[in-house]
């Protein structure tokens, strides 16, 4: 290969100038809307190709795949999953404060449903798309570029005449940047668009006479309006969202809550999440005024009903969803979009003055076409209505001509040369003739039956029409505020027809009081069986089946209610579990596993001890760990906040074998993997912070470990299977800590 072909270069250079190309690829041309038309390229191209396709409003509904077939085929190369997903909610109109596609089928829902799939559904326009949407695409209003292949063209924004960027806001994820504009009330936007019109001085705040804030479709409402102006000057901020709630009575005396409209960021999956959320307040025991709860929602809307006890705090419930759940949710805002090609974060007065702005754009070149289009109507008629006055001459000029364009040039330039008049004076007459290119043309167009009187006097009537018409595009291009007055003229037409009520409430709430009520303490007793399934049961069901918990459990002990269980791991790590966390039932309840409930993970560590903190925090505990490291620690050490701590710290490679509350015990009696028993006081440990390594407890030979721990009472038996036999423990010689200990065989 030639050496002059190959073109050296820092490769991180590459990689940045790639990267960067990538990124704004996805910024301009897929994730983000223009804040002109406010629609992104996979949504002006679906709208587009249904325009180009003929699927109007007033006409049948089409295939959805047919649509998505050509939008993709034509002037969106980007697969057909992205296409139909943006059809599928420009037609939602929970998503959509004005939905843009008219849906047959199975469109999805509120509650997270899918649609059906591209062949089974059907789309359409709707009809304000066509009538503030696509209008004037066939006047060159915008312009129009080459698709991705160069066999179409397209156009590079839609001549849409209402700021849509505020009315049907959007929500995309580019690269390093993301957009979250909310919907507005259409009627709202527009009357904030014509005030910018009349004064372009106006403020912000002014404007907000006009949009008191956003519009969701789901209704809600919003709790911090004070803020609202801060997040319209700047674009960013977080507007506070709450569900609708509405008190009705119940059966038996007992009192109904029905949400009746949920915040905007619940739609989804976040329905049935919201559902459990709700339950699993009423199975921990956060409240127990939960008589039962049920999802009435329909196509009608949103009904979803909780009903409670008859001496239920209402308002503290109330407070409690809007605390615990997303009943009360946050919609953040980033009003981001391309304006002049870029990205940019603009404030509401910004994308209403960009919008009209683009109106003024879009009218100029209309009414510069149509003036276009009517001066050359007016040449033509005036040139038929002089050919209707000389048509005597015409005729004779058509008759002595050997063809059209010897016919033409005596029109155009007056030559008579080679055609036959009947006299002198009419040949005379021709040369003086001086039509345009246009108007004689027409005039050889012309039949016959344009000579009939009623027809040259429409004709008249037509020229006047056409002068009418000149006279006015020629003032609204001339003056600004003829221009604005069209434009408002369109803007009223169409607030006018597609007005709707606003459905969401803009108000200033405090937050929301939750007084959680005080659990009574009580003793309980917690059971986890081998497979790491905890639960709670109440001490009368715990002693009627004592024997059969105790054998069938782990750990089986009892805590307070209000308390902590306490689960010390080989790693060295305590997880807490509150007990109110825990199932509370019966005795053959399964309980849940304590991964549920807790941080403690069964595929990386094992649990060697579990205790109620109440308990912990009584006594002391020993600590033993696989190379034989000891220590014993205040049990009020381990009374911490946080779900998880480190309760030892472990030299390298090494692992807790052993973690006892010191009670009555008085020896402790290591066993390593190798055979070696040592027995001594536990006095002979020291007392030592959690965050110690401890002392060495036993001398252990190469690749030596310990393997198990036991404890002992001074004259009390206590005898272990040691291999085929049976040790005493009180018979292994006493010794010293950090002793080799004895050698036992196991027969």
């Amino acid at each position: 290969m030639d050496d002059n072909r190959i073109i050296k270069t820092e490769y991180s250079e590459v990689m940045r100038k790639s990267y960067v190309d990538y990124a704004m690829s996805v910024i301009i041309a897929r994730a983000l809307p223009d804040v002109r038309d406010g629609l992104k390229p996979v949504q002006r191209r679906t709208l587009y190709d249904m325009y180009e396709l003929g699927i109007r409003y007033d006409r049948p509904y089409r295939k959805s795949a047919r649509i998505v077939g050509d939008t993709m085929g034509k002037y969106h190369p980007h697969g057909d999953s992205s296409i139909y997903e943006a059809l599928v909610v420009m037609s939602q109109d929970f998503k959509k404060g004005l939905p843009l596609i008219d849906g047959h089928g199975n469109f999805g829902n509120i509650e997270g449903d899918g649609a059906a799939a591209m062949r089974y559904t059907e789309a359409r326009l709707e009809r304000i798309t066509q009538e503030a949407f696509l209008a004037d695409l066939d006047k060159d209003v915008v312009d129009f570029i080459p698709n991705f292949d160069e066999t179409e063209r397209e156009p590079s924004i839609l001549p849409v005449k209402i700021p849509n960027l505020l009315v049907n806001g959007s929500e995309g994820i580019a690269v390093g940047m993301a957009t979250s504009i909310p919907p507005h009330n259409l009627a709202e936007v527009i009357d904030a668009a014509k005030a910018y019109m009349l004064d372009e001085h106006i403020t912000t705040r002014e404007l907000m006479r006009y949009i008191k804030g956003p519009d969701f479709p789901t209704g809600g409402i919003v709790i911090n309006e004070d803020e609202l102006l801060q997040i319209y000057e700047t674009g960013t901020g977080k507007i506070k969202l709450r569900g609708k709630v509405e008190i009705e009575k119940g059966k038996g005396g007992k009192t109904n809550l029905v949400i009746t409209e949920i915040p905007y960021t619940m739609i989804g999956a976040n329905i049935g999440k919201f559902l459990m959320d709700v339950a699993s307040l009423a199975e921990t025991k956060k409240t127990q005024d939960i008589v039962d709860i049920t999802n009435q929602s329909s196509k009608e809307g949103i009904r979803i009903v909780i009903e409670l006890r008859k001496d239920a705090d209402v308002e503290n419930f109330k407070n409690m969803l809007y605390k615990k759940t997303r009943l009360e949710d946050t919609f953040g805002v980033n009003m981001l979009a391309i304006c002049d090609g870029r990205p940019e974060t603009m404030g509401l007065k910004q994308i209403i003055q960009e919008s009209v702005k683009f109106q003024y754009e879009v009218t100029a070149r209309k009414y510069k076409n149509l003036l276009e289009k009517e001066l050359d109507r007016k040449e033509i008629q005036e040139g038929l209505i002089k050919a209707c006055n000389v048509i005597d001459l015409i005729i004779e000029i058509l008759r002595g001509s050997k063809d059209r364009t010897m016919a033409k040039t005596c029109l155009v330039e007056g030559k008579t040369e080679g055609i036959k008049f009947k006299s002198k004076e009419s040949k005379v007459m021709a040369a003086q003739l001086r039509f345009s290119e246009k108007q004689a043309n027409a005039i050889l167009d012309m039949r016959l039956y344009k000579l009939i009187g009623l027809e040259i006097e429409a004709l008249i009537n037509e020229h006047e029409e056409t002068m009418a018409n000149i006279y006015r595009y020629e003032d609204i291009l001339a003056r600004r505020d003829a221009m604005a007055q069209v434009i408002i003229n369109e803007l009223d037409a169409i607030k006018d027809r597609y007005r709707q009520r606003r459905r969401t409430q803009i108000t200033n709430a405090g937050e929301a009081v939750y007084v959680e009520k005080k659990i009574e303490e009580m003793d309980i007793v917690f059971l986890m069986d081998r497979f790491g399934y905890a639960r709670t049961i109440d001490m009368p069901t715990y002693e009627r089946n004592k024997e059969a918990a105790d054998a069938e459990n782990r750990y089986a002990f009892v805590c307070k209610n209000t308390g902590k269980v306490c689960l010390f791991t080989n790693t060295g790590q305590l997880h807490s579990i509150k007990a109110v966390d825990l199932p509370f039932g019966k005795f053959r309840d399964k309980g849940v596993p304590v991964d549920n409930v807790s941080n403690y993970d069964s595929s990386k560590e094992t649990i060697v001890y579990a205790a109620s903190q109440s308990d912990l925090n009584l006594y002391r505990v020993i600590f033993a760990t696989k190379q034989a490291m000891l220590k014993v620690v205040d049990g009020g050490e381990f009374d911490v906040a946080k779900r998880t701590v480190a309760a030892t710290k472990l030299q390298e490679n090494d692992e807790v074998v052993s973690v006892v509350a010191y009670k009555e015990q008085r020896n402790i009696i290591l066993q390593s993997k190798a055979g070696y028993f040592l027995r001594f006081a536990i006095e002979e440990i020291p007392e030592k912070k959690k965050g110690a390594i401890g002392v060495r407890g036993m001398r252990l030979g190469d690749s030596d470990e310990i393997e198990a721990v036991y404890y002992s009472q001074n004259a009390v038996e206590q005898t272990i299977s040691y291999g085929n036999k049976e040790l005493e423990l009180n018979k292994i010689k006493l010794g010293k800590r950090d002793g080799k200990g004895v050698k036992v065989r196991q027969n």
